[in-house]
């Protein structure tokens, strides 16, 4: 296919304009989704305070009851990718008013991974817990929080294929208000449960498991209201039955296949690195927590620039603009790689400090701190692996991002960081450098791909 703009100048002038222009909607679109993903990830930092500040080894158990949980609900949420793709392909396309014929299948489609990845998550992963060679009380303990945090991912999938929709129609605003409501409805549950507050008994880790649900149905209850509430809802069609076009229901399934997929191997080889903290210690789980809290919230950046830049890249798609696309993608790598050299530079002389907040152990402190320090490494590359894999997405490309995040994740830096950290004996700082390596694999073979395909649709 012949690209669109074959034969054409565009005046530089056109060019500047463009860029501008998208270059201001992208920050318009990231400003709210990046305040939102980190909305997720305060939730996560909340929870790994109260509860490390509480004790340490209830922090353990915390952090390994939610590693499967983790798996479990990303890969929940790549299977979702495909309304926030499909909805801004129909806006491109000019179909608006079949908006909601993507939300309400994500929505049936939602449902049933909800249940069912909380069915398999209490049925096996206490099971797994017990069968990875780790203490037996560490086991039992972060079993026991493993099983209410699966209790809670229907109202995730929930919540997230509204939200993803509402995000596709350019309302991240309302996303992040919603967002931050479920924080306070967290917190508040955090310090009642986990210490235990007004005569209540101290929860622990198991506190912390039932305010993230409490959290969790929160959101999905106020995100489906707000949807419901809409004014444009019956123009958009949510109210009406969708007539069946089974291309669109296949490239809305494609699309999240591929980012369940490339989600799973991702997140399964982290859950990995704290099944290999586990055989060093439960002091290594503590400061493995603090290190991936802190890469998990530096991660929401990106991840809400990767959102924004797919918004961007979709509707081009959708229009057959291949100058748009480009840009579109330029815009979003620009803003990443920025963010991650700022990012680095900031953390590497706080760690010590941003140690102490989650802990004031002074062994997991001390085996946190080089681990931490280390980490502002693989801030760069991760940001920009995600943000092209998205936009790789959003164009139609599933497979290559899947492929590489298999590679990368699963083939590289599981065995690197186990090799690293128990045979050569470097602990902690042996699993980043596993992360540090995979994370330059994947931005290089997605950055690559997206060379290649920068002339065509």
């Amino acid at each position: 296919m012949a690209s669109p703009d074959a034969g054409v100048a565009t005046p530089p002038e056109a060019r500047g304009a463009d860029l501008r222009a998208e270059t201001s909607e992208l920050l318009r679109l990231a400003g709210p989704v990046v305040l939102s993903r980190l909305g997720i990830m305060t939730m996560g930092l909340c929870d790994a305070v109260v509860v490390g500040r509480f004790s340490a080894r209830e922090l353990g158990y915390h952090s390994l009851g939610w590693a499967p949980t983790a798996v479990a609900l990303t890969v929940s949420l790549g299977l979702l990718v495909g309304v926030q793709v499909m909805t801004a392909r129909y806006i491109g396309e000019g179909r608006r008013a079949e908006a909601g014929a993507v939300l309400r299948r994500g929505l049936v489609y939602g449902s049933w991974i909800g249940i069912v990845a909380a069915a398999i998550m209490i049925a096996l992963g206490p099971l797994f817990l017990h069968s990875i060679g780790l203490e037996k009380d560490l086991a039992r303990g972060a079993g026991e929080v493993l099983v209410i945090f699966a209790l809670s991912l229907p109202f995730t999938t929930m919540s997230v294929a509204g939200s993803s929709w509402l995000e596709a129609l350019s309302k991240p605003g309302v996303v992040s208000w919603i967002m931050w409501i479920g924080n306070i409805v967290n917190l508040g549950l955090l310090l009642l449960l986990v210490p235990g507050t007004f005569g209540l008994p101290a929860m622990g880790a198991m506190g912390g498991g039932w305010a993230t649900f409490g959290a969790r149905a929160a959101l999905a209850i106020l995100t489906l209201a707000y949807i419901w509430r809409m004014a444009e809802a019956r123009a958009l069609g949510v109210f009406d039955k969708p007539r069946r076009d089974r291309a669109d229901e296949r490239e809305q399934r494609r699309i999240g296949y591929g980012a369940g997929a490339s989600n799973f191997f991702e997140v399964a080889a982290f859950a990995g690195m704290n099944v290999v903290a586990g055989w060093i210690g439960v002091l290594a789980v503590a400061s493995w927590a603090v290190v991936v809290n802190v890469a998990s919230v530096v991660f929401m950046v990106p991840l809400g620039l990767a959102t924004a830049t797919t918004v961007l890249v979709g509707r081009a798609y959708g229009a057959r603009d291949l100058p748009g696309v480009r840009r579109a993608g330029m815009i979003g790598f620009t803003a990443a790689a920025i963010f991650g050299v700022v990012v680095s530079l900031a953390i590497w002389p706080a760690a010590e400090l941003i140690s102490e907040g989650y802990t004031t152990d002074p062994a997991a402190i001390a085996l946190a701190v080089p681990a931490l320090v280390l980490s502002c490494l693989f801030f760069l590359p991760d940001a920009l692996q995600v943000v092209i894999a998205q936009a790789l997405r959003a164009r139609g490309d599933v497979l290559v991002p899947t492929i590489t995040h298999m590679i990368s994740y699963a083939l590289i830096m599981t065995p690197l960081s186990w090799w690293f950290a128990i045979p050569m004996g470097h602990g902690l700082v042996g699993i980043v450098w596993g992360v540090i390596i995979a994370s330059f694999a994947a931005f290089g073979f997605l950055g690559t791909r997206w060379l290649l395909l920068a002339r065509r649709l």
